[in-house]
């Protein structure tokens, strides 16, 4: 994947598995070859891997048109340094690979194209870990849908997210909710339930940078000035570490939502994804077996 983006070039995630394939002489039945699942191809699902780890380490970078890639400085170097092969012990020497795999997992064994590498676990413990690791790659290439997106999607689907998670009231009532303030750093107001008993005044960016405490700081503002006592702030980046302790601190009841976090309330709640396998893990009713 490097080596086809190398030299200042930017492709398609499409092209990039063309060029891919076709630089390892792969024959068709290679190429066809699928997954256990049948959803997905091996070629296609390692080279999906591929991309999040170089992405993730900051060896690529997306250009802002949507699924298209290119080399970073970092990237170049490393190729440089490793032509014949980068893999996770490359990777491991820079953090972002090591602060991104640790994240969000509380025991996760190292994983090679998808796969949990670990003799003494259990098969529970070994699909639990291929759960953890699956849905990784699912809340990374949500996030990457999302930004994507348009602005007047993005309203939509954080309209869709929270009915679902049983704010505002009905779909109807939040979706002339939202998106209508823009009234001193308030996006929207949605009511907190069908009742509407309260109400959640709303703040949604859509952005690659980081947010910081004055914009933290701006909206508690517009808050107070409503004299409201809830507020949720959306965003498809993350938030600085003033920018939660100031939130933290404040008086009013105000939830931050970073990009990871909403890829994965939108798993919790089915928005965007669909299931494609269901898998039921069945043990010995012993019950069933005493004799009276």
């Amino acid at each position: 994947m490097l080596r086809a983006l190398a030299g200042g070039t930017h492709r398609h995630i499409r092209d990039l598995t063309e060029i891919i394939t076709d630089g390892f002489d792969l024959t068709a039945e290679e190429r066809e070859k699928r997954l256990p699942s049948g959803q997905d191809t091996y070629v296609g699902n390692r080279i999906g891997w591929a991309r999040t780890y170089l992405y993730k380490t900051k060896l690529i970078e997306r250009t802002g048109v949507r699924g298209e890639y290119r080399i970073t400085p970092r990237g170049l170097e490393v190729l440089t340094r490793h032509p014949n092969r980068v893999d996770n012990n490359v990777l491991r020497g820079y953090p972002e690979f090591g602060e991104w795999l640790n994240k969000k997992k509380s025991r996760v064994s190292e994983k090679t194209n998808g796969e949990v590498i670990d003799p003494d676990a259990t098969p529970e413990e070994s699909l639990e870990d291929s759960y953890r690791s699956l849905r990784l790659q699912l809340s990374t290439e949500i996030l990457e849908k999302v930004k994507a997106c348009s602005p007047t999607f993005f309203e939509r689907l954080v309209v869709e997210l929270l009915v679902k998670m049983g704010y505002g009231g009905t779909r109807e009532d939040a979706g002339q909710a939202i998106g209508r303030s823009g009234d001193g750093g308030i996006d929207g107001i949605i009511k907190e339930d069908r009742l509407g008993l309260d109400v959640i005044y709303l703040q949604a960016k859509r952005w690659e940078n980081t947010v910081s405490r004055p914009e933290i700081q701006k909206f508690a503002g517009a808050l107070q000035g409503k004299r409201a006592r809830k507020g949720v702030f959306i965003t498809t980046s993350d938030f600085t570490r003033e920018a939660r302790e100031f939130a933290s601190a404040i008086d009013n009841k105000l939830i931050l939502i970073d990009g990871e976090e909403l890829a994965d309330y939108m798993i919790d709640f089915n928005v965007g994804v669909s299931v494609i396998n269901t898998y039921e893990i069945k043990r010995v009713d012993s019950d069933y077996f005493v004799e009276e």
